[in-house]
């Protein structure tokens, strides 16, 4: 029996213009179209272009932690494959870059009838590399804000923080760096990375959990010095 197969793909770190062409070309021949979420800067520009497809978003509202949230996923997406027949899954960013729901189905589909492809997609990093000036080869440690707590000594490299997502997140990470670091280290306050109103500030750590605008496409640089 031939196996059904979803394709993912990346919606790139912000623009439009940032999706690879070989992700949007399949974008627009996909028979089924699937995003994680509608909240991504690029989803206007694909409805623009008369794309239509269907979201996750339901999901947020009903599930009690992120884990089960995407596992979920994860699950009903192999369902919807072996019923609906090919797909594609579009995430955020790249798909195997901070995407949980990616090496959940990897995993799952192992087990299943179904096989799952991945591209390559821009993430978020590749632009905060440019935008910051910094030489990846250095060291780097990218580590997403709900597991700050894991660090048990100061890295020796460089730290981005991601899914700095709301100021309750945003007062945790701080609390738990401010553990790592004195509380007046200078870090780069990093949102809408990639976005007409892209906003890139240097601050004291102490005031992360202060800036008035913390929301989903919120990260956070702290140098190795």
């Amino acid at each position: 029996m031939k196996k059904a197969n979803i394709t993912v793909v990346g919606l790139g770190p912000g623009r439009f213009g940032l999706i690879t062409l070989e992700s949007w070309q399949l974008m627009q021949q996909a028979e089924h179209l699937v995003l994680r979420t509608r909240i991504h800067p690029t989803v206007a520009e694909i409805e623009k272009r008369g794309l239509k497809f269907t979201t996750y978003d339901g999901f947020y509202e009903e599930a009690p932690d992120f884990e089960t949230l995407y596992t979920h996923i994860a699950k009903d997406l192999l369902q919807r494959a072996e019923s609906e027949g090919n797909l594609v899954y579009a995430v955020p960013g790249s798909p195997l870059v901070a995407e949980r729901t990616v090496v959940l189905l990897r995993e799952l589909a192992e087990n299943s009838l179904v096989e799952v492809n991945i591209l390559p997609g821009m993430s978020f990093v590749e632009v905060m590399y440019t935008r910051l000036g910094i030489d990846p080869i250095e060291g780097l440690t990218i580590i997403d804000a709900e597991d700050v707590g894991t660090l048990k000594e100061r890295p020796a490299q460089s730290l981005v923080v991601t899914q700095v997502y709301d100021p309750i997140i945003a007062s945790d990470t701080k609390l738990m760096l401010m553990d790592l670091y004195p509380d007046e280290y200078e870090v780069t306050y990093i949102h809408n990375l990639a976005l007409p109103d892209e906003s890139i500030r240097k601050i004291p750590l102490y005031e992360l959990d202060r800036q008035k605008d913390v929301d989903h496409l919120t990260s956070l640089f702290v140098p190795a010095k």
